[in-house]
């Protein structure tokens, strides 16, 4: 489930303090040790921290063992865990930080989104324009463009960097691609079309949507920001601008989801929980319903699930709003930062530079994590290809959520945009009454913005 991805996803390294290291023995190693110490009196000490996530420690450990070959200078100390936040927290209390950290916003303990707020993270724009260690391009020019303009990457939408894009999943519609072929159903490119296509659907028994849970309305909802009113109108729905979801634009996303919910299969609602989440994603494969919003990682969680036959995994872009229009796939990535009170932080810099080398990120790929490299998705094979390559095809990449406040008692923006949805569909709210709901927690979230 995202939850579990998202964070999932969500973060990757750590380094601790000897005390630490003494009491976390089992977690906190040397890369590449094996029985002797090497010699590291004359070399700098660098401390990693990263959460363990699905891919695993070991493309960790393989990342630093070739760091160290490349950098005989460095002894990189490497902490790995899958609760990263409980292992460094009572270190940085003490005041030992970690030098450079992969761990995601979006985690329960929200670790990083504290940082965030205190204002304790340091700038790295700077590292845009240094090489990529051991090569001869400036790590800007190895990005794909649009991943370091985001509040994802720029917390206080000041135009400097203070957290660098990671690993990275494309999010979309997802769908029975063999079912298409099938009924010789073209994939929609405008709503429109979306909707002449659930008729079509419905005359045969099939529902155009379903859904997982309302979280997975996340993405979605973003998506439909942008292909309403661009960019930067998205940026001013994410920092809470007054009036914001009262515009036109907005209008057309919430009208939009709202005729989406009666082409919505009838029992989604009561199956949207963390507990039933999967009998929804199993309409997909049992024809039951046509598309679904979800990331990259549920091929995985529906790996053993039975499926229709002739059944084939698609991922489309959100269908445009007008003819000609530009349809987005929002992408969640984890996220490397530079802790404002580290030690080391040039040498975390330099090292920062190297996680988006050719071999890193080939170390990288082989554990399915990649990265927002340019051409990267010339280099994947079988539905990795077919999910990062949805870019290739026209689809813009939306990035970036909203922007850090401070905790208002009673009030989420999550609940109310994305929860209602719920009661929208099973039709015990109104549009008109969301619409309005939301724009009432946007006027509190913004006279708490940071």
């Amino acid at each position: 489930m995202k939850g579990k991805k998202k964070f999932w996803l969500a973060g990757m390294t750590a380094l601790l303090s000897i005390s630490l290291v003494a009491c976390q023995s089992n977690e906190t190693t040397k890369a590449g040790e094996s029985g002797s110490e090497k010699d590291s009196s004359k070399k700098q000490t660098l401390h990693v921290a990263a959460l363990e996530s699905a891919y695993g420690k070991d493309m960790w450990t393989k990342v630093i063992d070739a760091y160290e070959t490349a950098n005989p200078d460095i002894d990189v100390q490497l902490t790995v865990d899958k609760n990263l936040e409980e292992v460094i927290s009572p270190n940085m209390k003490a005041g030992n930080y970690p030098d450079i950290v992969l761990l995601a916003t979006g985690r329960k303990l929200a670790l990083t989104e504290t940082l965030i707020k205190d204002q304790a993270l340091e700038d790295i724009t700077d590292v845009l324009d240094m090489n990529v260690y051991g090569e001869d391009m400036k790590v800007k020019d190895k990005l794909v463009p649009g991943f370091t303009d985001t509040l994802a990457t720029n917390p206080y939408n000041d135009g400097k960097m203070y957290l660098s894009p990671m690993f990275y999943s494309p999010t979309g519609l997802f769908y029975n691609a063999g079912l298409l072929k099938e009924k010789g159903w073209e994939l929609p490119k405008t709503w429109d079309e979306m909707w002449a296509l659930g008729d079509q659907a419905k005359a045969e028994g099939i529902s155009l949507f379903t859904y997982p849970t309302t979280g997975y309305f996340d993405a979605f909802v973003y998506s439909l920001l942008l292909e309403a009113g661009g960019p930067d109108f998205y940026n001013k729905a994410m920092t809470y601008e007054d009036g914001i979801w009262e515009s036109p634009e907005a209008e057309k996303v919430f009208e939009t989801i709202g005729k989406l919910a009666k082409y919505t299969e009838p029992t989604t609602v009561a199956n949207a929980n963390d507990k039933d989440f999967t009998k929804n994603q199993q309409m997909i494969l049992d024809n039951k319903a046509l598309f679904m919003p979800n990331g990259t990682w549920v091929v995985g969680e529906m790996g053993e699930a039975p499926r229709a036959d002739g059944f084939e995994w698609g991922m489309t872009a959100l269908p445009a709003l007008e003819e000609s229009g530009d349809q987005y796939a929002f992408t969640f990535f984890e996220q490397m930062w530079i802790p404002a009170a580290a030690k080391n932080k040039e040498a975390a810099k330099e090292f920062m530079t190297y996680v988006y080398s050719d071999e890193a990120a080939g170390i990288f790929a082989e554990a399915g994590a990649i990265q927002p490299i340019d051409g990267i998705s010339d280099k994947l094979t079988g539905d990795n290809k077919l999910f990062y390559s949805i870019y290739d095809s026209g689809a813009k990449a939306g990035m970036g959520g909203f922007a850090a406040t401070e905790a208002v008692e009673g009030v989420s923006m999550a609940d109310t945009l994305f929860g209602t949805i719920n009661s929208i569909v099973s039709g015990d709210k109104k549009v008109k009454d969301w619409q309005e709901a939301v724009e009432k927690v946007s006027d509190q979230m913004r006279d708490a913005l940071k």
